[in-house]
């Protein structure tokens, strides 16, 4: 193991720790027979991940000269919990059965209602639950951030790059809704989404709170790294994902061969695909893009469409092209070297998903 590659694992033992003793706590406080469904799930939920989010959090500590605190790593842990949230309210409006090989929470709701047989719509009452989940989870992240034990003066340095990245978030889910209603799905209207929804959101806002937080505000080069080296991590990290939703093995993703296809998802791998394909392979595309009945046959027909196309080789390309940037960026950038190296690592095991 390098080692980067062994500060990786100790900082996901860390988080892992953090987030066990502050759902312990809540459910202790808060905690009962009748609402022992919710927190179970929101343990389950919260077990697996990568917890790329904290990693480039505590990273940007470090570059930024941050010490050995623990409470970075509580404030770094806080954001599994709001991606957390966003997963099962993503799950819920994009009906998807999984997530990393388990139910999604709608459906362990739904299943929980049906086994107990009781009254009204398992389905709704599945919904209703995950909405809830979703919220409580997304409270939970603003506590866990504002008690990690930082000081005053670091949280409050660092809130308002907190409150942005919230509500950029939401505004991403927003706009991901917008774009599989009215169907525009442009390369350059798909990296919007990518961008508001995960691309800034795993890298480059994690990486400003971290130096934020260390620094008591931004250093002069805060914006020139987040932007040059984080934003290009966060699209190929979102361009993987594309390519991962298509072509990936299920056993490694969670998910059913081709789910984002069944979900109609407008990635840029897509849009890159209607824009390339002959007219005739466009409208398959456009046909079978969304269908939730599509079986194995549909999906190994829009994966022979999607290669042909040259899309998922033009895709692959920029992944690579992006990551090479970012990393030239990340030599240039005054930071510490531990930092430098771990930050390079991550940019490489994020775009590969090798972590």
């Amino acid at each position: 193991m390098t080692v980067s590659g062994a500060a990786r694992g100790m900082l996901r033992t860390e988080v892992d720790r953090s987030l066990k003793t502050f759902l312990d706590h809540q459910r202790a406080v808060a905690g009962g027979p009748d609402v022992a469904p919710l927190f179970d799930a929101a343990e389950d939920f919260l077990a697996g991940g990568k917890r790329l989010r904290p990693a480039f959090c505590y990273w940007g500590w470090k570059a930024a000269g941050g010490g050995d605190d623990p409470a970075v790593l509580t404030a770094a842990a806080s954001l599994e919990l709001l991606q957390a949230s966003a997963l099962v309210h993503d799950d819920l409006m994009d009906n998807s059965d999984l997530r990393r090989g388990m139910p999604a929470a709608h459906r362990r709701f739904q299943t929980l209602h049906e086994k107990e047989s009781w009254n009204g719509s398992a389905e709704q009452f599945g919904a209703g639950a995950a909405v809830l989940l979703g919220n409580l989870l997304l409270l939970w992240s603003s506590e866990m951030w504002r008690t990690c034990g930082l000081p005053p003066e670091a949280l409050a340095a660092a809130q308002p790059a907190h409150d942005h990245m919230r509500t950029e978030l939401m505004c991403g889910q927003y706009l991901d809704l917008l774009e599989q209603a009215h169907g525009e799905n442009t390369f350059e209207s798909a990296l919007r989404v990518a961008l508001y929804k995960s691309g800034r959101y795993s890298v480059e806002r994690p990486l400003r709170l971290g130096l934020t937080l260390a620094a008591r505000g931004a250093p002069p080069w805060t914006d020139a790294l987040c932007s040059d080296y984080g934003t290009g991590v966060g699209i190929a990290f979102q361009l993987r994902d594309d390519v991962l939703g298509v072509f990936g093995d299920p056993s490694q993703t969670g998910k059913p061969a081709g789910d984002d296809l069944r979900e109609g998802k407008r990635t840029m791998l897509i849009a890159r695909t209607l824009a390339a394909a002959p007219s005739e392979a466009a409208a398959v595309v456009r046909r079978l893009l969304g269908d939730p009945a599509l079986g194995a046959e549909g999906v190994a027909t829009l994966r022979t469409i999607i290669q042909e196309s040259g899309a998922l080789a033009a895709c692959e390309e920029m992944i690579k092209r992006y990551l090479h940037d970012a990393l030239d960026a990340l030599e240039r950038a005054p930071i510490t070297a531990e930092a430098r190296t771990a930050l390079a690592d991550l940019a490489v095991a994020a775009t590969t998903r090798d972590m």
